[in-house]
């Protein structure tokens, strides 16, 4: 699961630098960090980005794992994302 984490938060900035712009990053690292989000609706919000049910359900325990953080983590792990994008 912390694999999956890790590879999910590596592979945004990368789309970023690809001449996107950040705008997508920082939806999906607010609707990520937003705990009035619950976890389907937050799949329905990011369905264009899962191609199977099996990447569903690893979005859904991408969320669950910061539902379960407390507020103070959840905006320090906003800041920290603000700072790695814009350096």
């Amino acid at each position: 699961m912390k694999l999956l984490m890790i590879l999910m938060l590596a592979a945004l900035p990368l789309h970023c630098y690809a001449d996107s712009g950040c705008k997508l990053l920082e939806d999906v690292v607010e609707k990520t960090i937003n705990s009035d989000i619950s976890i389907p609706e937050y799949k329905e919000l990011l369905q264009e980005f899962t191609d199977s049910e099996a990447a569903a359900e690893a979005m859904g325990k991408f969320k669950q794992c910061f539902l379960s953080q407390s507020h103070r983590t959840l905006e320090n792990f906003g800041l920290m994302m603000v700072i790695l994008a814009s350096s």
